[in-house]
């Protein structure tokens, strides 16, 4: 299950100023060989973010690198998200005690990498594992102009988990534009059920309405951040967000990281849902629905299991298609003080070679080669995957938060979920972006708010 991505408040703030200070250099390359040959055998250590790379696919990386470096081992070391950040802005400047290969949120790499925390990534190792076939919304997140610093690893995507049964006995059909949609969650809301259940401080699913609506939460201005949130397109995705959250939604405003996926399942002695709808990354699919058993015997909740109770949809665009969705995921790193830092970049080979972009997708975790895909889109019989479908398509049209600087500050500060929150209890659009957008502007430079 992923867990929610924590930016610890203060050690974000500081975080730029700390790691430029002291990282932006890489140490002294101890382990290349000479003349391009085989780098000195060494340790290196690989910091995971949560439990989404299995047991498997940790012991393909372990072995597959050693068994390519000879004499060289592989330690992975599992770190957990709500820490993560305050963690690598101690290690990361520590050439004795850094990680050599990092995983870190793709909202929290623009900061990291514009404090030079990152080795960089030359073009001729980015053509090698992938080039453009990376997803380039990662890639760009961990980017400064053309050089690339931290690359994708893998993509997750939200999008409708809802109760086909409620939708299909209330004459519903799947809405194919984004105010068809706003209009049939009105309509299935009543004192007892959410017709779509979404907290008030929820920006990371409602900037959804913004990115539909063509509009852009900070552009960048030469070499300065600016936020949009004044921009009309903007305000209309904000607006149209009110008015959704306004008419469907049971949740407070004050609410924001809930389980949404418990709200579709039926409550005790057969109670009906809290909510009709929802919308969740893909992982909320193991939390819903009946118990079933898994290839290794135990029993699991699958969300796709029963398709005349439950089923998914992508957010549909103003005009049809496919919404933009934020995305989530990861992006690998190699640490500017990595003292064996070719070994790393080996480990990077193994990572975006066929055989583990293969395994990744196979895992249920979208490959960062969009050459794999499709294997997202087929069962293992070759038929086709409902799911794994809407998790490409959602994710080929889906945006990540602006590349600037501070934003892992903006993030810490819990900026959005005061505004989103301000904008759940009714308060004007328009005075509210003009405020914010004073007040962010800063704070995606790096400058305080």
């Amino acid at each position: 299950m992923k867990r929610t991505r924590v930016v610890a408040a203060g050690v974000a703030t500081s975080l730029t100023l700390a790691l430029a200070l002291s990282a932006c250099a890489p140490a002294d390359d101890e382990s290349a060989g000479q003349d391009g040959g085989t780098p000195e055998a060494g340790d290196i250590t690989l910091w995971l973010a949560g439990a989404d790379t299995n047991d498997d696919l940790r012991k393909y990386l372990v072995d597959t690198f050693e068994k390519e470096n000879p004499g060289s081992t592989l330690t992975i070391e599992e770190q957990d998200w709500t820490d993560l950040v305050t963690k690598l802005t101690t290690a990361l400047p520590d050439a004795a005690n850094t990680p050599d290969v990092v995983e870190i949120g793709n909202t929290q790499a623009p900061t990291f990498t514009y404090a030079g925390a990152f080795r960089e990534i030359s073009p001729e190792l980015y053509e090698e594992l992938g080039g453009d076939k990376l997803l380039q919304s990662f890639v760009e997140a961990g980017s400064i102009d053309d050089t690339k610093y931290a690359l994708p690893y893998y993509y997750g995507s939200r999008f409708m988990f809802y109760r086909k049964d409620i939708w299909k006995k209330a004459g519903l059909d799947v809405p194919q534009t984004l105010e068809e949609f706003g209009d049939s969650v009105k309509k299935l809301r009543s004192k007892k059920q959410s017709g779509f259940a979404m907290g008030g401080q929820d920006w990371r699913n409602g900037i959804s309405w913004v990115f539909a609506n063509g509009g852009e939460l900070a552009v960048k201005d030469g070499d300065q951040w600016k936020s949009t949130l004044s921009d009309p397109k903007t305000v209309a995705g904000l607006e149209q967000w009110q008015d959704v959250f306004e008419g469907s939604s049971n949740l407070p405003a004050t609410a924001k990281d809930v389980a949404y996926w418990d709200f579709l399942n039926d409550g005790t002695d057969g109670e009906a849902p809290d909510a009709a709808t929802i919308m969740a990354p893909g992982w909320a699919r193991w939390s819903i629905g009946d118990l079933v058993k898994g290839d290794d015997g135990k029993e699991v909740p699958d969300g796709m299991a029963d398709d005349s109770k439950f089923d998914i949809f992508a957010l549909p665009g103003v005009d049809g298609g496919v919404a933009p969705v934020f995305a989530g995921g990861s992006n690998l790193a190699v640490s500017a003080k990595s003292q064996h830092p070719e070994l790393a970049e080996n480990l990077l080979k193994v990572v975006y070679s066929d055989e583990y972009q293969t395994k990744l997708a196979q895992a249920g975790l979208g490959p960062a080669n969009s050459d794999f895909d499709k294997l997202m889109t087929v069962d293992a019989d070759g038929n086709p995957n409902k799911f794994g479908e809407v998790t490409v398509q959602t994710a080929q049209a889906s945006k990540l938060t602006p590349a600037a600087p501070g934003w892992a500050a903006v993030e810490g500060a819990l900026v959005y979920e005061e505004l989103f929150q301000k904008i759940a209890e009714g308060d004007d659009v328009k005075m509210l972006a003009a405020q914010y957008d004073e007040k962010l502007t800063p704070m995606l430079n790096g400058q305080a708010g």
